[in-house]
């Protein structure tokens, strides 16, 4: 048995509304204790486990445990163990029973070859009331892990990771749901185990482009350029807002505005014509939190203008997006982007000016495209219009809508990609599969952004109700079909310069 002690790992300030939601945050430093109690260590803080904190790059040699020696480095093992947290916190592996994952609420057993290491950057979660399910291969069985085995009078909770940007995951987590739990907050979970020393995880590395790993991000940078802007543009609205984004939410967009690199963020809406479900700027009588908070005022082009154009003017494969995670839907705003667009073009021919969008107005979408918009991404959850409605809650627009917006910007000769809401069991669905061959087909995609979607699983599925006995692909295959019907629709997690 393996056991992790939770500890801080110098990160970011937290939202003070993240710490309504009830969920646990813990972290590996790959510290084993391989005998004593943990809390004997000389380093146990549990004053520290409610913390937002980040898996490190590399984690020290384990040692070889008293109880399972297979665990231990000396044998190499192709079966991940199940991770559980105990009752203060700890996160442990137990390995009489094999890491499960799940899709569409069902269980299963992940391949050797769909694993890879935890990304640095991941988190991991305690979800509450939600009991650990693991393989009994002996028994050849699923079994949920209901005490813990080193203390049975004592509870365990199931353990999820968060894992980092650029990765797709294959599995949920599995777990069994007490009567009465509380809906998990707006994350996406993937299922984790532990392998030869390592947490592990079933995902695939999407997109190669490093603009969002967590090794490239100088903290200490960031946070000086975002106060000297700050200070030195005290009355653009706008540059406040991100600067915000970027010290308080850690909001990757941001901070690569101020190490003046990449993709930047130009949020411009506080208003939205679509009641998505898993909306992480506003949530109303779901109990939920928000994530982080929606932008309160439309800037103006002069504030965007004086945001976008230096960036485009200075950054590496500089990149402006209208369309954040902290604003409404930006072509409700469309005469305020057009006149950005203009006064931005006017200024620099430089870098690609993007648009995130729901794609409800391929009108004002026409008229973007005339003003100088080179690039979209729609965002979808599904490619079945009756499953897109459930989930977005359109007010005055539909599917057929979104997908005319894609349309448009390729008749425009733009780029058109699309934000791609991925849970495992529902995404690989065979009749998800041909919806999305027919949508690639009709709009000349160039680009799928495979993107975990955050959000309770059980709850997305109890929402949507689809018809989980119909066929499931799997992910893994998912992906081999798309890059084999399409080989040039490009399969990634970011809005990618347009040469």
């Amino acid at each position: 048995m393996a056991i992790v002690i939770c500890f801080h790992f110098a990160f970011l300030p937290i939202p003070s509304n993240l710490m309504d939601c009830k969920l646990e945050y813990a972290i590996n430093k790959g510290w084993h204790i391989p005998s004593g109690h943990p809390r004997d260590h000389k380093n146990f803080k549990p004053e520290l486990f409610e913390t937002v904190v980040r898996v490190p790059s590399r984690y020290p040699k384990t040692t070889k445990s008293p109880l399972h020696g297979h665990t231990g480095p000396g044998r190499q093992s192709h079966h991940p163990a199940l991770v559980y947290a105990d009752a203060e916190g700890h996160i442990l592996d137990w390995p009489a029973l094999e890491m499960a994952g799940a899709g569409g609420g069902e269980w299963q057993r992940p391949r050797f070859s769909e694993l890879v290491p935890l990304p640095e950057g991941s988190e991991l979660f305690l979800l509450p009331d939600r009991l650990p399910v693991g393989f009994n291969s002996a028994l050849r069985r699923f079994e949920p892990l209901a005490a813990d085995p080193f203390a049975p009078e004592k509870p365990v909770r199931a353990v999820a990771a968060f894992i980092s940007p650029a990765y797709t995951h294959l599995y949920s987590p599995a777990y069994r749901t007490r009567s009465g739990a509380p809906l998990l907050p707006l994350f996406a979970y993937t299922a984790v185990g532990w392998l030869n020393g390592n947490f592990v995880v079933p995902a695939v590395r999407i997109d190669s482009d490093r603009r969002q790993d967590f090794c490239n991000f100088d903290l200490k940078l960031i946070e000086r350029n975002a106060r000297r802007r700050m200070s030195a543009e005290r009355e653009n609205r706008l540059l406040q807002h991100l600067g915000k984004c970027a010290l308080t939410y850690g909001c990757p967009a941001a901070k690569n505005l101020f190490m003046n690199r990449w993709e930047a963020p130009l949020p411009s809406s506080p208003e939205c014509n679509a009641r998505c479900i898993g909306c992480i700027s506003l949530q109303e009588s779901t109990g939920l939190s928000a994530t982080q908070d929606r932008i309160d005022f439309v800037p103006t082009p002069e504030e965007i203008s004086a945001v976008a154009v230096p960036h485009l003017q200075e950054a590496q494969r500089a990149v402006v997006s209208f369309g954040q995670g902290c604003e409404g839907e930006p072509l409700l705003q469309a005469k305020t982007l057009e006149a950005s667009i203009r006064m931005i073009r006017g200024a620099t021919s430089r870098g690609t000016i993007n648009l995130n969008t729901n794609g409800s107005l391929p009108e004002a979408v026409e008229k973007l495209c005339r003003a100088g918009l080179q690039s979209i991404r729609v965002s979808m959850n599904s490619a079945r219009p009756e499953y897109y409605q459930k989930y977005f809650r359109p007010k005055g627009f539909s599917f057929e809508d979104a997908r005319r917006s894609i349309s448009v910007v390729k008749a425009n000769g733009g780029f058109a990609s699309i934000n791609y809401f991925v849970l495992p069991g529902f995404t690989d669905q065979e009749s998800e599969w041909l919806s999305l061959r027919k949508l690639i087909a009709e709009t000349g995609l160039d680009l799928i952004q495979m993107r975990n979607l955050n959000i309770d699983p059980e709850w997305y599925l109890d929402i949507l109700k689809p018809d989980l006995r119909e066929k499931k692909l799997g992910m893994s295959r998912l992906l081999s079909m798309i890059r084999q019907d399409f080989p040039h629709v490009r399969l990634g997690y970011f809005n990618p310069p347009v040469e």
